[in-house]
């Protein structure tokens, strides 16, 4: 396990209050019912005058989510470098993990192995192949994709309505996801015709 020593001082509820989504802080690095002695680094999943009752939700930088009362002794609780604070251990990223959807054009099992080779050669022998592998045909249907409002009315204005992609691979839209409060609408694609009256 590899961590850093950093000087940091423990916040009490009023402190973390007026905190904001940018600021930097520490919680406990613990993940997944794995106890671990040590901190991560983290921010506010929402302005600290957001939370009411003394709990306080943050998010690590590996994705974990740790609820926190800072009043509770027994807690890690929520700390910020300070350098008149104390010596607390950090939890050092050990690499990034990526999710990624690549759409590989007239991609087949070669392909793939030649992706796999050119990330072992950037990166050397210790990358982790760990795809969301679906080796799967992508139709050659292209489709355009809109947003509407998840709770439109009946009879709503079809112009109502946002462009978010045109011409794309439906296979693609499983990878998209609608804005807040919005729902995907997908048609067949249609060419748009520009009928400008033109000198």
């Amino acid at each position: 396990m590899n961590t850093e020593k950093v000087t940091a001082r423990r916040l009490a509820a009023e402190d973390i209050a007026e905190l904001g989504l940018q600021d930097g802080i520490f919680v406990s690095a613990g993940m997944d019912g794995l106890p671990l002695d040590c901190y991560a680094p983290a921010f506010l999943t929402e302005p600290g005058k957001n939370f009411e009752g003394g709990s306080f939700t943050a998010r690590t930088v590996y994705g974990e989510e740790v609820h926190v009362l800072p009043g509770n002794a027994d807690e890690a609780g929520i700390w910020v470098a300070d350098k008149a604070g104390e010596e607390i251990e950090v939890l050092q990223s050990a690499g990034v993990l990526l999710n990624l959807a690549l759409f590989v054009p007239n991609g087949n099992r070669d392909s793939l192995d030649a992706l796999y080779t050119s990330a072992r050669d950037a990166f050397g022998a210790g990358v982790v192949q760990r795809w969301g592998e679906e080796v799967a045909a992508v139709p050659d249907v292209k489709v355009d994709l809109y947003e509407e409002p998840a709770r439109g009315r009946k009879n709503t204005n079809p112009q109502n309505r946002d462009r978010r992609a045109l011409d794309i691979y439906p296979t693609r839209v499983r990878f998209l996801e609608p804005s807040e409060g919005w729902k995907f609408v997908v048609e067949p694609h249609k060419e748009i015709v520009d009928d400008t009256p033109t000198i």
